[in-house]
């Protein structure tokens, strides 16, 4: 007993020590964390096509190139079209705008000429250019690797078979940057440009051949170091928020679970420790959304636990001793954990690799949060109960019991489920109809979408945030009508720019009145242009082919682990009941539809499959198990009703995490906040009342099909 009570003590100061460790080098290295440009400000550049009048196809391609270029400052950057010839480019979390236009190098024109001066290919031929290391007998040469497009590929294999032996020039804004030896033909549509002294010459010829290959010659018209949007209050509120809400969560499990409550409290807390580390060692850019991304993971991050301390309680009931149910709970908890994170990351991987912008961080930040939570709940939160179970906390009273009580009929109820659910989604779809007819648009889309003003104007004196949230943003608004007022400042200057939804020639002017009379802002110093929203159309179609293939992905992981494709197809059926009851939300409740917009549902997708799994994971082992022999509409009902305490506290912690957060949290954390209330309770709900009915009912409809 000594020594267990010793090896339990030595255990729990370990994991202690680690959660202080890893507690205080989080905390260190917050101030090392990427911040985006709504907390704390970047570079805004805006370029200007050469082509007076370009047209619309060549604007949003060129806009399409640049953003994924920009990407590789901040999956967080934003690249959007400001009047009809300009585009701008906001990159977070950096402050030298020389280094990033050196760097990302000037817009001009590039073309491929050969001895003669003729043009054999021009940049936008060009698909991709990158820099590389060839490691050949210990001597390293300095590479650039090209690949062509379709056009490019035939273009370049007739240029290069008809100049074998002899130089093919890259020019780029009539500046000779290369002039290699053509030593064979290139038919395959790749090419490597060697004979560069170092790496840093490799890369800065690719990136120039990079930035050649836009279907658009750009001039830089200005480039300034912007201030935040929201600034340190934001950040604040948020962490405050943050911490109110895991402060609950854990009195909550441990009040609910007991000792299994405190392991879990230990667990989580490391947890939050080490997403900060990982947050600064993967430069992932923390934005707003992103804040709220990670404080609702820790409410996820629970219900691993929450699987395995339901399962611990279960077998106590069955009669078994504290150290067989632990065991025996974290084997069973196993399948269930597995299959719901495993699906979810799955989803994470294809959005980060196919999707943009927004899409990309969150992705990333998702899969961290996926990663570290089965890590903690599996063998952290596992270590944590085997110290305190040995340091004398063996006796059943302190983990709870949990008898198998009534069976709850939930399959009686299924038609008024379908019922309600087909009348909600409905609503939605005659709520958009409403929509497009009074507004033109199906919701009430927010700038990010819609594009709309940026206005410049140049105070007569420094602006703080403080002043420019509760002086200047609320005359904007009284003005525009709009809510949703973005404000930063430009570093170094008393220029302010606002940016609002699209205003007419006279909310123009009145705003430009305003400024003058309130603030004694000179006329002349007041400018305003349009601007396309952020969110492009091509991003757009990205974020909608990640999702199909992720979707489609996630359905064949199911049907390979439960081995029945009905359990795959309800699952899925489930995540678009969500997603379009969440859309009904926004149509009706006219909620702004911004940046978060995505990130929102792609939150809500996750969340709710996990749910999903670990009912359908009880029913693929009361099928194999005793239950096996009942009707199946017992199997069934029993199913759920026995994961009903973990899909209750599982979503009562997220909810709490997210509640907290919506009260709290500044405007645009509100935004994401309250969809995200609404798909925790729908998601809740079609778990339990919809996903299993949706299984019994293509089941028995098969099996009445084969009996006929």
């Amino acid at each position: 007993m000594k020594s267990s009570k010793g090896k339990g003590l030595i255990g729990l100061l370990i994991l202690l020590i680690a959660v202080g460790v890893f507690g205080y080098f989080g905390y260190d290295t917050m101030d090392d964390i990427k911040l985006g440009l709504d907390l704390a400000g970047g570079v805004s550049i805006t370029y200007q096509a050469v082509d007076e009048d370009p047209t619309a196809e060549e604007m949003s391609d060129t806009i399409y190139k640049l953003q994924q270029r920009v990407q590789n400052y901040s999956t967080e950057a934003e690249v959007y079209q400001e009047g009809s010839n300009r585009i701008n480019i906001d990159i977070p979390g950096v402050s030298d705008a020389n280094a990033i236009l050196e760097e990302l190098g000037k817009p001009g024109s590039l073309m491929f000429t050969d001895e003669n001066g003729q043009v054999i290919l021009t940049g936008d031929q060009v698909a991709s250019a990158k820099a590389g290391v060839i490691d050949q007998n210990g001597m390293k040469s300095y590479v650039v690797s090209l690949t062509f497009t379709e056009e490019g590929t035939k273009a370049f294999a007739d240029a290069t078979t008809a100049n074998v032996g002899k130089r093919i020039a890259i020019i780029y804004d009539g500046t000779v940057y290369s002039n290699p030896v053509v030593r064979e033909a290139i038919t395959g549509g790749q090419c490597q440009i060697d004979g560069m002294t170092d790496y840093e010459e490799a890369e800065n010829l690719a990136a120039t051949i990079r930035i050649g290959s836009l279907s658009l010659e750009l001039t830089e018209l200005r480039s300034n170091v912007v201030g935040a949007k929201l600034g340190q209050e934001a950040i604040s509120t948020s962490l405050k928020a943050g911490a109110i809400g895991f402060a609950i969560v854990a009195v909550f499990m441990m009040a609910v679970y007991l000792i299994p409550g405190v392991a879990a409290a230990i667990a989580l807390t490391l947890y939050v420790g080490l997403i900060i580390l990982l947050l600064s060692a993967f430069e992932v850019t923390l934005t707003l959304p992103g804040i709220a991304g990670i404080i609702l993971s820790v409410g996820m991050a629970v219900d691993a636990n929450v699987i395995i301390f339901t399962r611990i309680k279960e077998e106590i009931g069955h009669g078994k001793t504290v150290h067989s149910a632990i065991k025996t709970g974290f084997a069973k908890a196993l399948s269930a954990i597995v299959d719901g994170n495993v699906t979810t990351l799955i989803a994470a991987a294809v959005l980060y690799f196919r999707g943009s912008g927004t899409v990309k961080g969150f992705a990333t930040t998702l899969a961290l949060g996926i990663v570290l939570s089965m890590f903690t709940a599996l063998f952290v939160t596992r270590g944590a109960l085997t110290a305190l179970y040995n340091l004398g906390f063996d006796s059943a009273k302190f983990y709870g019991t949990k008898k198998e009580g009534r069976t709850i009929n939930f399959l009686g109820k299924k038609n008024i489920c379908f019922i309600l659910s087909i009348v909600v989604i409905v609503a939605g779809w005659a709520g958009m109809g409403i929509n497009k007819s009074q507004t033109g648009n199906l919701l009430n889309y927010g700038m990010d979408f819609t594009g709309g003003t940026s206005t410049n104007v140049t105070f007569n004196e420094d602006m703080s945030l403080e002043d420019l949230s509760t002086k200047v943003v609320p005359v904007v608004s009284e003005i525009t009508g709009d809510a949703d007022v973005q404000t930063q400042k430009v570093a170094g200057t008393n220029e302010v720019i606002i940016k609002t939804k699209t205003l007419n020639v006279e909310q123009r002017q009145q705003l430009e009145d305003a400024m003058v009379e309130n603030f004694g802002v000179e006329a002349d110093k007041i400018t305003a242009e349009s601007i396309s929203g952020a969110v492009s159309a091509e991003m757009k179609k990205d974020a909608v082919w990640a999702v199909a293939i992720a979707t489609v992905l996630m359905l064949l992981y199911i049907w390979f682990r439960f081995k029945d494709i009905k359990f795959a197809a309800s699952a899925i059926l489930a995540l678009v009941h969500d997603v379009l009851v969440v859309l009904t939300f926004y149509a009706i409740a006219k909620w702004s539809v911004g940046s978060t917009f995505i990130a929102c549902m792609l939150t809500i997708v996750g969340y709710s499959i996990n749910a999903t799994i670990v009912i359908f994971d009880r029913i693929r082992e009361n099928l194999a198990g005793g239950l096996g022999k009942r009707d199946l509409t017992e199997v069934v009902n029993a199913s759920i009703t026995q994961t009903l305490t973990r899909s209750i506290n599982t979503s009562l912690t997220t909810f709490i995490m997210v509640f907290v957060l919506f009260l709290l949290g500044v405007s645009s954390i509100r935004e994401f906040a309250l969809p995200l209330i609404v798909g925790i309770v729908c998601g809740t709900y079609s778990s339990v009342c919809v996903t299993g009915a949706l299984w019994y009912v293509m089941t028995t409809w098969k099996t009445r099909r084969e009996k006929k």
